[in-house]
């Protein structure tokens, strides 16, 4: 989910919002191991459908199982392998664009965790895959959660901002403006005019001052435009309305505009610091400032031309990008590039709070690179408060299962 959006700092505040990556970076060759590294470890290839071996691989010890042992508790890792087998139909199935699994590679580790007791789910995972690292391992994780904001199915006031589906125009097409030599990969989220043509969908400001009105369905009508424009970058959220009936709705759409992180723009004009005057680097310092100067605040978030569409969801949890339920404290968004949908991520952060064993079941507009983060903590003021202020550095494992690792172990 999504899109999806990362709110370290609120420079990047893309949470997950389900944006398509940029093509991947190229690659150098790492230095060797020392001989007492904790874990294999692997260069990232470019997209591939199976991994070509063009990138450099060294091989450490392994030594995952004291690891997992001593630092998981048996209630945290039964939870994470309830999450890991919420992946597999996806990873058994779908090509790892990161290159470093196959679909079939995922077959004995999932058929082992439909059964496997869970009061012993550490060692599922310390005897089921072998642990790499992924480029240098070197971590960098925000956090992400799920808004609930005040919300009604009608306007009830003139300030409400409605929440829109997906319009029926947005549609992907090759706009007059971009040269046929650029005319590469997917074409861009645009909109179709009356006469056919295919332009620019409208912007954060157009969609404001009403431009898809009659165009697109209104889900719901929000009582914040400060609180939707930051579920917006979560991705997804709850609405509450007046009555206490509960509507989750879940990343739909986006409408092709690039995305701005406003934090970014306040740090450059002075606005976020420990100064005099200033707001705190955080999502929180973001939104105080925003309340407390509404029409500058206006001006600011229009400067992020991306608006996202939602639709409503049923059952358990809001949706990471691969379509499963993300659950509190056990799904991460990841880069998929270098990071295959379903793998468990072993981080040991400067942050304790976000140690352990994560699942990658989603990805985000700001997610990029081999060793980018960013972890889900569900829903409530405990999760707004630490997803609004997770910035932790350290190291990151990358779980393969063992005949992956085997297969990269024999790539010359």
């Amino acid at each position: 989910m999504r899109i999806g959006l990362a709110l370290a700092f609120l420079l990047v505040l893309a949470g997950c919002g389900r944006m398509i990556p940029d093509a991947a970076p190229p690659v150098t060759s790492l230095p060797a191991p020392s001989p007492s590294a904790s874990a294999t470890t692997v260069a990232a290839a470019p997209p591939a459908p199976a991994y070509s071996g063009g990138t450099a691989i060294q091989m450490g010890a392994f030594a995952l199982s004291p690891l997992l042992l001593n630092s998981i508790s048996s209630v945290d890792a039964a939870a994470d392998l309830d999450a890991f087998l919420l992946s597999c139909p996806v990873a058994t199935r779908r090509d790892d664009t990161s290159g470093l699994t196959r679909p079939s590679d995922w077959q004995e580790p999932c058929r082992a965790a439909a059964s496997w007791p869970r009061v012993r789910a550490a060692q599922f995972f310390s005897t089921q895959f072998t642990p790499v690292r992924v480029g240098d391992g070197r971590a960098f994780a925000t956090g992400y959660f799920e808004p609930e904001i005040s919300g009604n199915l009608t306007r009830r006031s003139s300030t409400d901002v409605p929440v829109y589906g997906v319009p029926n125009d947005l549609e992907r097409c090759w706009r007059d403006d971009i040269p046929e030599s650029e005319r590469t990969g997917r074409a861009p989220l645009s909109r179709r005019t009356a006469s056919g043509s295919c332009v620019p969908h409208y912007t954060r400001a157009e969609i404001e001052a009403g431009a898809l009105d009659g165009s697109a369905p209104v889900l719901a009508y929000a009582s914040d435009p400060v609180e939707l424009f930051f579920l917006q970058i979560q991705g997804s959220g709850r609405l509450v309305t007046d009555t206490g009936e509960v509507i989750r709705i879940g990343y739909a759409g986006q409408n092709g505009h690039g995305y701005t992180g406003i934090g970014g723009v306040m740090r450059e004009r002075g606005l976020l610091g420990d100064g005099p005057g200033q707001y705190a680097a955080s999502m929180q310092g973001i939104m105080q400032y925003l309340r407390e100067n509404p029409h500058e605040g206006a001006d600011l978030m229009r400067m992020n031309e991306s608006w996202v569409f939602f639709r409503e969801l049923d059952g358990e949890g809001p949706l990471g990008s691969i379509g499963v339920p993300v659950r509190a404290r056990n799904a991460v968004a990841v880069d998929p590039r270098y990071v295959p949908y379903g793998a468990p991520v072993y981080l040991d952060l400067d942050r304790d709070v976000a140690d352990g064993l994560w699942i990658a079941q989603d990805t985000g507009g700001a997610i990029k690179g081999a060793n980018r983060f960013d972890t889900f903590w569900g829903a409530g003021d405990d999760a707004r408060s630490i997803a609004g202020g997770m910035s932790g550095r350290g190291e990151a494992l990358v779980l393969l299962p063992k005949v992956s690792a085997e297969r990269l172990r024999q790539v010359p």
